[in-house]
């Protein structure tokens, strides 16, 4: 990361990222379909006297900017929510210059859990669409082209009552959450190690990074 980067965050939610990432970065845009979201974007940059972002309200389907904009196109906790991933990934890649990058951190997780995950995950979060396994955030990148693809892991570890009480579940659902962690306890079938600390249940997120590299496109003659 330097001065020298464009960068571009998709589904950029509150900034936090997006202001991270200028700290280094050339300029940074973040893209996001929420008003409410954007303005708190807005906040934070102001909050911290980052002045090299700039913001957008768009589709992320359909993302409104030239070919080989960025030098780098990143999505953080955000894939879940999106009904065709691949689209999203294609607009990734096409704003992204040739040897650029493109970076998504999501849950993901084996192919075998993934479906009871989905369960859970709808009931805490309604806008939830559907987590990845991991096979299939690995082929979207071998999809679209791109090239010396990394994978790295790891894990977020949430108290399961703070997480309910910002997700804010339909009525009556946050028993069924609870009941269904109860009843995962030393199962694992949801990928996600619910135990007890205390008198209050635990568990983690198990999150990739995908980090992977936008060829140079071979014209014929």
């Amino acid at each position: 990361m330097s001065r020298k980067d464009e960068v571009l965050d998709v589904a950029c939610g509150s900034g936090i990222v997006a202001c991270a990432f200028a700290e280094d970065a050339g300029h940074v845009t973040g893209i996001d379909i929420t008003p409410a979201m954007l303005e708190m974007s807005e906040a934070l940059a102001s909050q911290r006297g980052l002045v090299n972002l700039s913001w957008h309200q768009g589709d992320i389907e359909s993302l409104p900017f030239p070919d080989n904009s960025f030098s780098l196109v990143i999505s953080r906790y955000a894939f879940h929510h999106f009904p065709r991933p691949d689209v999203v990934m294609a607009e990734m890649v096409r704003v992204c210059r040739p040897k650029g990058r493109i970076l998504i951190a999501d849950a993901a997780l084996p192919a075998d859990k993934v479906d009871a995950y989905n369960c859970f995950e709808k009931l805490l979060d309604p806008s939830h669409h559907r987590a990845l396994s991991i096979d299939e955030l690995q082929d979207l990148p071998a999809n679209a082209g791109l090239l010396n693809v990394q994978l790295a892991f790891y894990k977020m570890e949430m108290d399961l009552e703070q997480q309910i009480s910002v997700m804010f579940p339909n009525p009556g659902d946050d028993e069924k959450i609870r009941r269904l962690f109860r009843e995962d306890f030393g199962v694992d079938r949801l990928g996600v190690g619910a135990h007890l600390r205390g008198d209050r249940i635990h568990f983690a997120y198990p999150i990739t990074v995908l980090i992977a590299e936008k060829g140079i496109a071979k014209h014929s003659n």
